[in-house]
């Protein structure tokens, strides 16, 4: 095979490999931390510093500032976390992300092989879920320095070509070039620890003297800038589609780099020279890697020194740039949050699917108000409005039904989170219930008014009656899936037996009116329909309050409702 083809093949092939035990690594240990990922963040983000150190210690164990940012996107997105807390994550990520290039300055690539082998006896080995997770993480450590091993080999040969030499002189001697080359490498790759890891194994290749770099270290800074910035471009990707803070986050994370490579390209001698001081010493191509890591950790030090202070002025920044719009009036058969981007990130999805879920119940609810309302008022439109309700809501639960469904075919769920999850949709099954017991209800009585044939007065009183107990339950079941208080579950049981209670006396005065001619015996058939739906309504409420002092947890439900009483108390 022709050598340049086999330069460019290996080159590929490193790569391919590289990304691939990168990102295996990121998402066997997203699975791994589960939920304990967003309650660390969530911790750590009560004030801008500790805001940074959740950041850079959750890229230093993903391995990845790409899937740290995405991450902080799906939160703001899911209303998990504000602007402000998920810009300070993203400067620290910027940190942590450095991590990976500090590591393939070591020198380890006698234990790769052992590396790989171990995490693949223990996944192969392991029962539990989560210790398949950290040996699957093992091995995909291991395969990332198999393919940084596999492109320093095939680089060898590029520090003989003269032409590749000629061409790295021109980029070394001019700044902005290497800029440019930098951010269009890694906006190719979509990974700037992958890029970097191309330019430390090139930069560690000897020159003509067989001592110095090729590239050297005032050459390797420009093109370090670069790929600080083409990192960039997948947080913008991410937040494509998104809500306005997401996309003012993926923005915020561009300023941070683009801000400091305008910086830094005006500092590069100086810069260098303190890099090499604070490095090790020693022949330069023993060295430049260590030292274009410890220039990368230094400039994301740097420049998030700068910004914790100027969080306040960064998002004024990308508010000015993405403003707030008009609020359009939404059909309430769409989905006010769910984001088919975040199926990838449970726990972000997830939270997205409860919001949900509450949006829907209260729809429910307004069903219920309308119907009352209209049987009270004995008005046909009233009641019109509860069945076109009554189908948005179908739709709605449709759509829910199947976003929990990708979830659960994206394979990226734990064992925990598929357990609440199922909880979510039995709350969900049992919202829909009602929506649909409801809309028989008002579909039953609105055949009834205007015609000569239709219920009394005091029947029409009864059943207000009925349906206003059933408010309070349903309110009552919501109130308790949103604060966790069981005393609503209490009540909601206790509700129940007024409800039959109502039931039997309902019944009985019915044939009384009909007896004394007040009430058409023709009637009672349907009369006695109604009442068996407002009893299966009572059931249905008293099945949500049976769960919740069961089986079913409900924390879900009362974190989204803590988060969002928080963001009221901030704005």
């Amino acid at each position: 095979m022709n050598s340049t083809l086999e330069i460019v093949f290996g080159l590929l092939g490193g790569l391919a490999v590289f990304i691939f035990g990168m990102n295996m690594m990121s998402e066997c240990l997203q699975k791994a931390a589960g939920e304990k990922m967003k309650k660390i963040l969530a911790l750590l983000t009560k004030n801008p510093i500790l805001g940074v150190i959740a950041g850079a210690l959750t890229t230093a164990v993903l391995q990845s500032s790409s899937a740290t940012t995405v991450m902080a996107i799906g939160f703001v997105s899911a209303g998990l976390m504000s602007l402000p807390q998920a810009i300070s994550i993203i400067l620290g990520a910027n940190i942590g992300t450095t991590m990976t290039a500090q590591i393939i300055a070591f020198k380890i690539s006698d234990y790769i092989y052992i590396i790989v082998f171990l995490g693949f006896i223990i996944s192969f080995i392991a029962k539990s879920e989560r210790a398949k997770n950290i040996g699957q993480t093992i091995f995909a450590f291991g395969l990332l320095f198999l393919g940084i091993e596999t492109m320093g080999d095939v680089m060898k040969p590029l520090a003989s070509s003269p032409v590749f030499t000629n061409m790295i002189a021109k980029v070394a001697d001019i700044p902005v070039l290497g800029v440019a080359v930098g951010t269009l490498m890694t906006l190719v790759v979509q990974s700037s620890s992958a890029t970097i890891a191309v330019l430390q194994n090139f930069a560690s290749q000897a020159g003509a003297d067989g001592v110095t770099s090729i590239l050297g270290l005032t050459g390797a800074i420009p093109i370090l800038l670069g790929d600080n910035i083409g990192t960039t471009i997948t947080a913008l990707l991410a937040s494509v589609g998104q809500t306005k803070d997401a996309k003012r986050t993926a923005v915020a994370h561009c300023i941070f780099n683009i801000s400091g490579c305008l910086i830094f390209i005006w500092l590069m001698r100086p810069f260098a020279a303190i890099i090499r001081y604070i490095s090790p010493k020693g022949p330069e191509i023993e060295v430049i890697s260590r030292q274009i890591a410890n220039a990368h950790t230094s400039f994301n030090i740097v420049m998030t020194l700068l910004w914790i202070p100027l969080i306040w002025l960064m998002v004024k920044i990308v508010m000015h740039i993405i403003p707030d719009g008009k609020k359009v009036i939404q059909d309430e058969s769409e989905p006010l949050f769910l984001d088919e981007k975040l199926v990838g990130q449970p726990v972000a999805a997830l939270n997205l699917v409860v919001k949900e879920v509450i949006n829907c119940g209260t729809i429910v609810k307004e069903m219920l108000t309308q119907a009352k309302e209209g049987i009270d008022k004995k008005e046909k439109e009233a009641l019109g409005e509860v069945l076109d309700k009554a189908a948005n809501a179908r739709l709605l639960n449709t759509r829910i039904t199947d976003y929990l469904a990708e979830l659960f075919a994206s394979g990226n769920m734990t064992e925990d989170q598929v357990n609440e999850t199922a909880g979510v949709m039995y709350v969900l099954s049992d919202i829909d219930r009602i929506g649909s017991l409801c809309r028989d209800l008002a579909t039953e009585v609105q055949e009834r008014i205007g015609k000569k044939s239709q219920y009394s007065d005091d029947a029409m009183k009864d059943l207000k009656k009925s349906l206003t107990l059933i408010e309070g339950m349903y309110s009552d079941a919501l109130n308790m899936m949103t604060t966790g208080n069981m005393d609503n579950a209490k009540t909601i049981i206790k509700n129940k037996e007024k409800v039959t209670g109502l039931d039997i006396n309902m019944r009985k005065a019915h044939m009384k009116r009909v007896g004394k001619g007040k009430c058409e015996a023709g009637l009672t058939a349907s009369f006695s329909k109604i009442l068996h739906l407002i009893d299966r309504m009572g059931n249905t409420c008293a099945n949500i309050a049976d769960a919740a002092l069961g089986e079913v947890d409900f924390a879900y439900f009362i974190n989204i409702v803590e988060n969002e009483k928080q963001e009221v108390k901030k704005a």
